[in-house]
């Protein structure tokens, strides 16, 4: 069996220098050194080209040059994406194209030679067969999403075959392995070993597993975890390759068809019908305002003289306004920030009142749009609906971790007690409390024998 792991490191347009600088020493820094120090470490790794731009601007720039020594080197295999992190099927494709050229344009330029993606991660695994023709169109060899995607169903897809997309025989899908990429973000495995013991079976014959991950989770959202991934690169029986590698120790293809999904998709959204509900819920009346205040800027900057004088700076706005940071954060299912929510809104209307030949009707359209979100936003919060819908958001996800979960024993339990407990103490002699209460918390539900719902200490999820 081969193990084939993606990393994703990504942080908004919008972020604040020190974030940037904490994110980094505590997570960034740490895994990239670790690839280093592991002869057995290979990693497929995606940073957004706007991370790198940040990295560089706030004091790191030898970070980014050792991801580009390491890539050199053949132990990091970087991707391709989308530059600013939007959700890509809900924009049109003419932004997606421009979001993938601005980030290949930008990490050229800092990864120079060492730059030589294969693959595609877009943003929140957002996937749509569309998302894929364009990728394909684009000349990549492949694509990761979540499993959910498999319309086989979680668990169901074949680990000795490379699937390829139906009517693309030269694209290749790799559906991520949610279940073990949680296993190893709540430290259910702790050890090399744990790990060859948690496959069982699947280790027999030859088969990959295909996991993917937030990772600011080692080290930054959850102190010591790193490690983790030290000890799993450590171990020897189930070698770490590329994604991109899998496509020459596996030669069997088969076509599959695709489901359109995100990496936090859950089993109420599949029945729903709502694919990207963490983003965009027509049942969210600040979603729909979100977006009606977005299509508009898109639609302005669509029909805007290139040649007129401020299109230039007008159109660079309008990229780095489509982060999906701000409707993430509006969904309240059970993630909330009032603050999010409105810098995002801010600067897409920024961006639409910088637009050259916006009309003042228009102008004035968006400014409401603004107007509507926050009070809206503000009302939520102020009548207690946030609460509540917050509070149904932690009984869906308590569910499907429920389910990820079913299967733990009491010695797996008392090894993630005892995890949690080292990363509750080293937050608390950091003096974040905070952070160590919500550890503290997540020992209790496990005492208690209640499921780890890990997603409600993340700043993010990637399960």
């Amino acid at each position: 069996m081969y193990w084939a792991n993606l990393i994703h490191f990504y942080q908004p347009p919008t972020q604040k220098p020190y974030w940037v600088k904490r994110v980094a020493e505590e997570s960034y820094v740490k895994v990239i050194e670790g690839i280093g120090r592991y002869p057995g470490a290979r990693v497929t790794l995606n940073i957004n080209a706007i991370l790198v731009e940040l990295l560089v601007k706030n004091g790191y720039p030898g970070l980014v040059k050792k991801i580009a020594n390491l890539a050199g080197d053949g132990r990091i295999e970087l991707t391709q994406s989308a530059k600013y992190h939007p959700l890509l099927p809900k924009i049109p494709e003419s932004e997606i194209i421009r979001q993938i050229e601005l980030n290949d344009a930008t990490n050229r330029k800092f990864f120079g030679d060492a730059w030589k993606p294969q693959g595609f991660f877009p943003p929140e695994m957002g996937f749509s067969l569309d998302v894929a023709k364009t990728v394909h169109k684009l000349g990549y060899k492949w694509i990761i999403v979540d499993e959910t995607s498999f319309p086989g169903g979680v668990g169901k897809a074949k680990s000795d075959t490379i699937y390829t997309i139906e009517g693309m025989d030269d694209f290749a899908i790799f559906f991520r392995d949610r279940g073990f990429s949680f296993r190893i973000l709540s430290a259910k495995v702790e050890t090399g070993q744990e790990m060859v013991a948690a496959l069982g079976e699947r280790l027999g014959g030859d088969a990959y597993l295909v996991t993917g991950m937030d990772g600011e989770t080692f080290g930054h959202h959850r102190p010591g975890l790193e490690h983790l991934l030290f000890e799993l690169w450590n171990q020897k029986q189930v070698p770490c390759v590329t994604i991109s590698e899998l496509l020459a120790h596996f030669p069997k293809r088969e076509a599959t068809g695709v489901l359109p999904g995100t990496w936090a998709l859950l089993k109420q959204d599949i029945q729903r019908n709502l694919p990207y509900a963490r983003w965009d819920d027509p049942e969210n009346e600040i979603h729909v305002l979100q977006w009606k205040l977005t299509d508009m800027v898109l639609e302005t900057i669509a029909h805007a003289d290139p040649k007129a004088k401020d299109f230039t700076k007008a159109r660079e706005l309008v990229d780095a306004a489509l982060h999906s940071d701000q409707y993430w954060w509006a969904s309240a299912r059970p993630w909330w920030s009032i603050e999010m929510i409105e810098a995002g809104a801010k600067d897409l209307v920024v961006a639409l009142h910088a637009t050259p030949g916006v009309s003042e009707a228009t102008k004035a359209e968006g400014q409401q749009l603004y107007y509507q979100i926050l009070e809206l936003a503000f009302l939520w919060q102020k009548t207690g609906k946030i609460e509540q819908m917050a509070k149904e958001g932690d009984e869906e996800i308590f569910e499907h971790v429920s389910d990820e979960q079913k299967e733990i024993s009491t010695e797996e339990k008392q090894k993630m007690i005892s995890t949690l407990e080292k990363q509750m103490w080293e937050t608390s002699k950091a003096k974040e409390f905070e952070r160590a209460a919500r550890f503290r918390d997540r020992i209790r539900e496990l005492q208690e024998e209640r499921p780890l719902n890990e997603h409600t200490i993340e700043d993010d999820w990637g399960f």
